[in-house]
């Protein structure tokens, strides 16, 4: 933050009641909303590493601001595409609503120096710019650099800060604002860095959703204040609590998320000092706060006003919960405020919630039965953790979603009958930018939408029980990556999110499960006993053969908004060992541990030369 407006922000956060009368995202466009929201006293509040207020925005002076830039950009063809690294800062939320204004199409990328260091992030932004013909690019101080050198040998006709757009000369008139029809922003999908792909979201596709989400999912009140760490550029951050909060005038408070990463007792310290009453989270985010959190952290805090902990944007561990209501519980936190629920990017947002006030839902099911024939029928009483699966309900589908279970021919499936999820409804995607053979692979023209995730629903309500595409099918069985996982997180050197589970294929011509498992320092016979125990738990439980690779700290890759990537994580593997499948490896069926660090490779040479220090981890704007 500059420095002039540190010194104004500290001054006082915006207000958690509004004093207009609460609208709960009534609205036709994004435009319609700030338009409103500026009449009341509530706005973004932005807090440093350290805790403090470090910059405040009022809807009132959003408005203003976005205004008087979008005279500088009327000058682009409308409908023409503008990229925003969506760093945690005022700025970001001016160009957004700039180019609302003047009727572009702003595209959030990633503000994040992933694994491979600068000249990987730099390659990343440069392939998105590219993909979505963007005619301008932003950045703040802190990223420009590396934009400006990502945009170097394309047509992109003004790169730079808030002030480089800000010296543009300005127009007198603005462009007639935007039509419901009319895009309000691509969103670029998790892991999309080698075939990227921008969801196309219309102004009524985004209103619709949030129109549901807090009438629906969950009913936002007037004295609702958000407090969030959520990365700008994920669909949880940008829709659901940028967009969200301006669409129902609702103050919030933003930490960055990498200053979440490195103390995630700031995000709790928040909420309590500012009594928000609503905050979101991956399950990542509960586990890495619960391991972090010690017991005299949690006693000086008051977590009683957190009414909705909501958690979504993966599968869900219901052992990452429990842990965290545990060790909050000395805080006053209730975990009956947990609220799971389902989304995606290709519906802007959330598709569906459990109701609100119930805590979270495992439906326990026969393991065996549902890896043979896709059934999801109760276990039997008394079953052990082996033979049973546990599922998180996500809730019933907002209004105006349609869900269907599909098998692979493609017929609709009963009640417990696991298979792939459709939706149809005003808030789905109308296509990939620019991609129209991408979009047609997963929206039909009857506008049918394949999430690539499987499931299976109970009177209504939807159980996410994976990714179609990480599903293993290992000797004729389905074997669920997160079961893999979660066995190996029982070791004691292991915690979550150190492991990650897919498949390669075989010599035989079938897949071979390959589990990647990160860990602290530790010599040869350690790793190969780590290895040796990892490979019985798996037989035992799973009753498959596993390849089990040990390696360094920092090494396993994630997407944009923070989660492991599977695929990613496969294709370092073959790289790292250079072969195609399975039977390339002298190690097939005699157990391989590789301890990466002992032989010979250090744990920086591992991770990529060129990756900065502290760049892994939680991605971070």
């Amino acid at each position: 933050m500059r420095e002039d407006r540190s010194n104004k922000a500290k001054e006082e956060a915006t207000a958690t009641v509004s004093g207009i009368a609460l609208r709960r995202a009534d609205f036709s466009t994004l435009t319609e909303a700030l338009d409103y929201a500026a009449q009341g006293c509530t706005g973004f509040n932005f807090y440093d590493g350290r805790g403090e207020l470090a910059c405040v925005l009022p809807y009132r002076e959003l408005r203003e601001e976005a205004i008087r830039l979008a005279r500088r950009l009327a000058a682009f063809d409308r409908g023409s595409r503008v990229a925003l690294v969506a760093h945690t800062h005022r700025d970001f939320a001016v160009m957004f609503f700039a180019c609302q204004y003047a009727a572009l199409v702003p595209v959030p990328l990633a503000a994040a120096i992933h694994l491979g260091g600068r000249n990987a992030y730099i390659r990343h932004l440069r392939e998105l710019v590219r993909d979505c013909g963007a005619v301008a690019a932003f950045a703040p101080a802190d990223f420009v650099g590396m934009l400006h050198e990502a945009a170097g040998d394309l047509a992109v006709a003004h790169v730079g800060t808030l002030e480089d757009f800000m010296a543009l000369p300005a127009g007198t008139e603005l462009p007639a604002p935007p039509a419901a029809h009319e895009l309000a922003y691509l969103q670029y999908t998790s892991g999309s860095t080698r075939f990227p792909r921008g969801t196309m979201i219309t102004q009524a596709a985004a209103m619709a959703n949030l129109e549901g989400i807090f009438n629906h999912g969950f009913e936002i009140a007037a004295d609702d204040r958000f407090c969030s760490w959520l990365p700008f550029y994920h669909d949880m951050g940008l829709v659901g609590i940028v967009l969200g909060c301006v669409a129902t005038q609702r103050s919030v408070d933003y930490l960055a998320t990498r200053d979440f990463a490195m103390r995630p007792r700031l995000w709790l310290k928040l909420i309590a000092q500012n009594r928000g009453t609503i905050s979101f989270s991956p399950p990542f985010g509960y586990a890495l706060a619960a391991r972090r959190v010690r017991p005299k952290d949690a006693d000086g805090l008051d977590l009683s006003s957190w009414r909705v902990a909501g958690v979504g944007a993966e599968m869900i561990h219901p052992e990452w919960l429990t842990n965290f209501a545990e060790a909050l519980a000395p805080a006053r936190f209730d975990p009956r405020a947990f609220l799971p629920c389902y989304g995606m990017a290709e519906c802007a947002l959330a598709v569906s919630f459990v109701p609100v006030g119930g805590g979270f839902e495992i439906d326990y099911v026969d393991a065996e039965r549902l890896a043979r024939s896709n059934e999801a029928m109760h276990a039997s009483a008394g079953a052990s953790e082996r033979k049973r699966s546990g599922f998180v309900n996500c809730g019933k589908a907002l209004p105006g979603f349609e869900v269907e279970i599909r098998d692979e021919a493609g017929r609709l499936l009963p009640d417990r009958r696991c298979g792939r999820i459709f939706l149809r409804g005003s808030s789905v995607m109308s296509g990939y930018f620019g991609n129209p053979e991408a979009s047609r692979e997963v929206l039909s023209e009857d506008g049918w939408l394949n999430t690539g995730d499987l499931g299976y629903r109970v009177d209504g309500a939807l159980y996410l029980t994976g990714r179609a595409k990480d599903l293993l099918i290992i000797n004729g069985r389905n074997v669920w990556p997160q079961d893999i996982e979660h066995l190996a997180e029982q070791q004691p050197e292991l915690r979550a999110t150190d492991t990650s589970a897919f498949s390669i294929v075989s010599g035989e011509g079938g897949e071979a499960a390959v589990l990647v498992v990160q860990c602290r320092e530790m010599d040869s016979a350690s790793a190969a006993s780590l290895a040796r125990r990892l490979r019985h738990s798996v037989q035992a439980e799973l009753g498959i053969e596993c390849l089990v690779d040990v390696v360094p700290p920092h090494t396993l890759p994630r997407t944009s908004s923070g989660k492991l990537s599977r695929s990613s994580t496969r294709k370092q593997f073959l790289e790292r060992h250079g072969v195609e499948r399975a039977s390339d490896l002298a190690w097939i069926g005699k157990g391989f541990c590789a301890h990466h660090a002992s032989a010979g490779a250090s744990p920086v040479s591992a991770r990529g030369a060129d990756q900065e220090p502290g760049s892994a981890g939680i991605n971070a704007t």
